[in-house]
């Protein structure tokens, strides 16, 4: 994986350096969508199950475009909510979301095959940083222990598809990869055994996204 990310970035600065010497097009726009998680957990309890969540994103992007071998290069500035949804099965019907807040920038190496004058479709993939802003705390079954369990700053992979209408419309589908756990808390519990002894494990989980997203470029 660290080598895909690696020639990822050696193909985007010989983008960015390429692009002085040939006539590219450049356009900026809003794009917007839907992150559609469910989490992956490890060392959870077994009462532990995961469930679907559905969240947003939005903002500015800009693409350059090298129109005569469809190579192109597009990032954007995302606002967007992410999360963690979970319920545990233990009698009593526990429902739980966390929520998270996060600044996204997803950089793409684009290749564009035209259909016509009308349509093209294109393949992207590319590395996607996110930071975060705010989140939901997240409390144990012991009121005394609580923390904020998403990842300040989370590396991720994009590999997407999409079809791009009359020249600014487009619409596609990528689905991302984390690189390392998105979530990480510590669980705390009484010892079944001894009321008094309190369990501690260390609970990790990595959210897997759909992401679908329409833009519109200038």
């Amino acid at each position: 994986m660290k080598k895909i990310i690696s020639t990822l970035f050696v193909a985007v600065a010989l983008m960015f350096t390429g692009v002085q010497s040939i006539h590219a097009q450049f356009s900026w726009g809003i794009k917007g969508g839907l992150n559609l998680q469910k989490a992956d957990f490890e060392n959870a309890r077994n009462n532990v199950k995961p469930e679907n969540f559905t969240g947003y994103f939005i903002g500015p992007m800009a693409e350059f475009t090298i129109p005569v071998i469809g190579l192109g290069l597009d990032g954007a500035l995302l606002y967007s909510q992410s999360g963690l949804s979970y319920s545990v099965e233990d009698g009593f019907g526990i429902d739980e979301t966390l929520k998270s807040h996060s600044i996204e920038v997803p950089i793409n190496l684009k290749y564009s095959l035209g259909l016509g004058k009308l349509a093209s479709i294109f393949a992207a993939a590319g590395p996607q940083f996110a930071f975060a802003l705010s989140q939901d705390e997240w409390k144990s079954d012991l009121e005394n222990y609580k923390s904020k369990p998403f990842k300040k700053s989370q590396l991720s992979l994009n590999l997407g598809v999409g079809v791009k209408l009359l020249g600014h419309l487009q619409a596609g589908v990528a689905y991302n990869i984390p690189l390392g756990d998105t979530v990480e808390f510590e669980d705390y519990d009484y010892d079944s055994l001894d009321e008094y002894d309190v369990l501690k494990t260390l609970s990790t989980a990595e959210n897997k996204t759909w992401k679908l997203h329409v833009a519109y470029t200038f």
